[in-house]
């Protein structure tokens, strides 16, 4: 475990590095366009200044913003006690040294993600439609993806790369936008006085500056793909490891990429590749391998969760990789050591079955006291849910018109 930690952050060091350069240079490159000769430090100025400003940002709130902004509400083991106990089982299972927050965010689309800077200050969130679908061994699954991508030290390297790409993006936007609404005029002034040779080296400088900075964003947003698809699959790894059972994990995709639910509301391209599944793309979309996709195809995660029959270890998974894909292990080689972990079988309370209407149900419920509902069970057997705005201190039952008093609302 602790050799693919150390291989994760060697690669996260390397594509930061990658893409602090191409930030620098595009910042150099639109400082020489914008102020001549003498304004290729200016633009390194500026570039720095942006990223800073934005590294500020994101760490000192940026997953309270990435919550708010997913209208995720926090919960409880007294409103939620399955998806609690399996938390702070993956957690356990983990040797995280902090229980994660849970959230649960409130739209019929399955999905989960993970946040935070560090294992000490994570949370989970899982949406209500997830909630609704899964059985406890994919719930477990899931979560044991994300708790993955806590421990593998994902949330910041993908913080970190979000907050280089935003300022890449950024910077680029800002140039060519200036470039649109002022045609360069003031340029164009400075340049007509001087010499035809300097003429000439601004117009080249100016081409240039322009094709870097419709460039670099793509050439950022392809690196920070594939290091995020990357990170999908050794997620997948790990939350076979910690569960040993993959089929677990496998089942929820499926479910998750079956589902006709409509798109996650709030959700963004910044925010995108930190969910379970993209949250843009149908499993009809995701079949075949996409230089522009934030996650691996969800069928091929499928297979190769599946076709882990003879342990639930790194080697195990890597093995079903190359076996599926045909390609290179994505399991950095420290990280394939011969520890057996063996499958375990499907848990007893799994195998229940629940019907659909009746978990969803129940799911809208929890949601209703997370935000505040108050509710009541009459003496004639029906449950009453009192709504946080209603003001009355009493309630009368719509089926033996018996009048209830409301005691002080809580959750």
């Amino acid at each position: 475990m602790w050799e693919l930690i150390r291989a994760n952050k060697r690669n996260s060091i390397v594509l930061l590095v990658i893409m602090a350069v191409c930030l620098l240079l595009l910042g150099f490159i639109i400082g020489l366009a914008f102020f001549g000769r003498d304004g290729g430090f200016f633009g390194l100025i500026i570039a720095t200044a942006v990223w800073l400003i934005l590294m500020l940002v994101s760490f000192s709130s940026g997953d309270a913003i990435l919550l708010a902004a997913s209208k995720a509400k926090p919960v409880t083991h007294d409103v939620h006690p399955q998806l609690f106990n399996v938390v702070e089982e993956m957690k356990i299972a983990a040797a995280l040294p902090a229980m994660p927050k849970i959230y649960i965010i409130n739209d019929p689309a399955p999905n989960a993600f993970a946040t935070g800077r560090s294992p000490k200050k994570a949370s989970v969130a899982v949406t209500a439609g997830l909630l609704g679908r899964l059985n406890r061994d994919e719930l477990q699954g899931v979560i044991a993806h994300e708790i993955s991508h806590i421990l593998h030290r994902d949330i910041l390297f993908v913080t970190l790369a979000g907050i280089m790409l935003g300022s890449i993006v950024l910077l680029s936007q800002v140039f060519l936008r200036g470039m649109f609404y002022s045609s360069m005029t003031g340029s164009r002034r400075r340049y007509s006085a001087g010499s035809k040779g300097g003429g000439q080296a601004q117009l080249i400088m100016l081409i240039i500056a322009i094709v870097a900075a419709i460039l670099a964003p793509i050439m950022a947003h392809l690196l920070y793909f594939a290091l995020s698809r990357r990170r999908e699959y050794l997620a997948d790894a790990g939350a076979a490891r910690l569960t040993r059972y993959p089929e677990g994990l496998a089942s929820a995709l499926e479910k998750i990429a079956n589902d006709k639910s409509p798109q996650l509301a709030a959700v963004n391209k910044v925010t995108a590749p930190m969910y379970i599944v993209n949250p843009f793309k149908k499993e009809s979309q995701m079949k075949l391998s996409d230089l522009t996709s934030t996650h691996p195809p969800i069928s091929e995660r499928i297979k190769i969760l599946r076709n882990m029959s003879g342990g639930a270890s790194f080697r195990d998974y890597s093995d079903s990789f190359t076996n599926v894909t045909k390609t290179q292990t994505v399991i950095p080689p420290a990280a394939l050591t011969k520890e057996a972990i063996a499958l375990r079988q499907a848990s007893a309370e799994a195998k229940k079955k629940q019907r659909a209407e009746k978990q969803l149900r129940q799911v809208g419920d929890i949601m209703r006291k997370v935000n505040g509902f108050l509710f009541l069970t009459c003496v004639c057997g029906l449950k009453l849910k009192v709504p946080p705005n209603y003001k009355g201190k009493t309630i009368k039952c719509p089926r033996c018109k018996r009048i209830l008093n409301l005691p002080q609302k809580n959750i």
